[in-house]
């Protein structure tokens, strides 16, 4: 275990193997979105819109296992390690539960769903084949999620990046056979993206199951106990996580709205903002990686009766996370031909020509990003979750107005609109300092 303290290298411990792992399906959107660049721009268009739909019904089940994650974190610092073992199994259930329902509506609802928001029939094809594979992986989906918070929470998330590169290495070989018919297998085109995604999340589930089974340190949890179950833990991850889920909603449906504008506007225009959305995914990875990191930090001080630690260790991991994501962002976005032609290369490099412009937004957008996702997981790690909902869904409608009048009714650039990005984590940030220094989060209890 690492222990919890306010210092740079603790926080760095236990963001860093975070950063794959709670960016899993991110990567496995951008390895997807990498080959289908290559098969065609109609593909790769509705890779953009069907990739921002699967991240929705990823982060149903990621925000319930990031409930699990604080109560897991709180008990660590308790030192009451078969109340983690209890948070775990009652987390695990309520996901597969959760995932039955989800595949129900991918497989049965979707093609009545999709007819609502996407024009193109084109589009609407290529999705709805995408989909008809890739949502048989919300199973190892929702209950991978419940085993990185498992060790997330517990502050040893070393083996959650073995399992991640294991994950994106098993889903790029699938990609590259499905798609293009390579190695025996059938040239499966879109479809080969969705089969290949759903193979790795259930390689990635069953290696880390053998894991935990082989891990001495996780026996005293008594994981995989059998007894009656703990309704009363159920409701209480249920309390703590609606909100957290419909946080992630809120948020990236305003993201599928917005594509679904955007698509509007036409295939080419989609396509470039699916490249734009595609290198967001990437350079995004080491906030994703703090701001999980921050809850388990904040919990665990909060379960040891440091409440005076949260304002400082939300301040220096948002530091950590700004010059790690600049760092990173830089050359990407002041030289996007240059550093993704390796990556995406093509005679024709018109789509990152016209995805020019965007980057300069997007820079701007990555350094709000950096900030306000942290402090946003920062004030989750108290527990006040709720008020993260009611100020989520106040700037997605701000959000979504400025989306809506600056492309349909101004008919302004793509860059402008993808200028509320900015404007919409601004905002969030300004409230949650506000709230962390004279809010009442010190009164919660979990």
């Amino acid at each position: 275990m690492i222990p919890l303290n306010t210092s740079y290298k603790s926080i760095l411990k236990i963001s860093f193997p975070i950063m794959l792992g709670s960016a899993a399906q991110n990567l496995i959107a951008l390895i997807d979105s990498v080959f289908l660049y290559h098969l065609g721009e109609i593909e790769f268009a509705a890779m953009g819109f069907v990739g921002v739909f699967y991240l929705i019904i990823a982060a149903i089940g990621y925000g319930f296992s990031k409930g699990g994650q604080i109560i897991i974190a709180r008990r660590l610092g308790e030192k009451n390690l078969s109340g983690i073992g209890r948070c775990f199994r009652a987390m695990f259930l309520f996901e597969m539960v959760l995932a039955l329902a989800m595949f129900a509506f991918m497989q049965w609802g979707c093609d009545w769903f999709f007819s609502l928001m996407v024009d193109s029939k084109l589009i609407y094809a290529k999705s709805l084949e995408s989909l008809e594979y890739r949502s048989w992986g919300v199973f190892f989906s929702y209950s991978g999620v419940a085993l990185i918070a498992l060790y997330t929470g517990v502050a040893r998330p070393g083996f959650i990046i073995l399992d991640t590169v294991i994950m994106a290495a098993v889903n790029a070989f699938f990609c590259y056979a499905l798609i293009f018919g390579h190695f025996g297998m059938p040239a499966m085109g879109i479809a080969g993206a969705g089969l290949s995604s759903s193979i790795a999340e259930a390689v990635a589930f069953f290696i880390f199951i053998a894991y935990i089974f082989l891990d001495k340190k996780a026996k005293p949890y008594a994981l995989f106990k059998i007894g009656n179950i703990n309704w009363d833990l159920i409701k209480l991850q249920y309390h703590l996580s609606l909100p957290i889920i419909a946080q992630m909603v809120v948020g990236l449906g305003s993201w599928f709205v917005f594509f679904s504008v955007v698509e509007n506007l036409g295939e080419r225009e989609l396509a470039i903002t699916n490249l734009v959305r595609m290198v967001y995914l990437i350079l995004s990875i080491p906030t994703w990686g703090f701001a999980s990191g921050v809850n388990t930090l904040v919990s665990g001080f909060i379960g040891m009766r440091k409440r005076q630690a949260v304002f400082p260790i939300t301040f220096k991991t948002a530091k950590a996370s700004l010059l790690t994501t600049l760092l990173i962002s830089l050359p990407v976005v002041l030289f996007p031909q240059q550093i993704l032609y390796p990556l995406l290369g093509k005679t024709d490099m018109s789509l990152i020509a016209d995805a020019q412009p965007i980057f300069y937004v997007l820079l701007g957008i990555l350094i709000t990003f950096s900030i306000g996702g942290v402090f946003f997981n920062g004030v989750a790690g108290t527990g006040a979750t709720w008020f993260g909902l009611k100020l989520q869904s106040l700037a997605v409608v701000f959000y979504l107005v400025y989306v809506f009048l600056v492309v349909e009714v101004f008919k302004m650039s793509l860059a402008w609109a993808w200028a509320a990005e900015i404007l919409y984590w601004g905002f969030i940030l300004a409230v949650m300092v506000f709230y962390l220094k004279k809010g009442q989060w010190h009164q919660l209890r979990l």
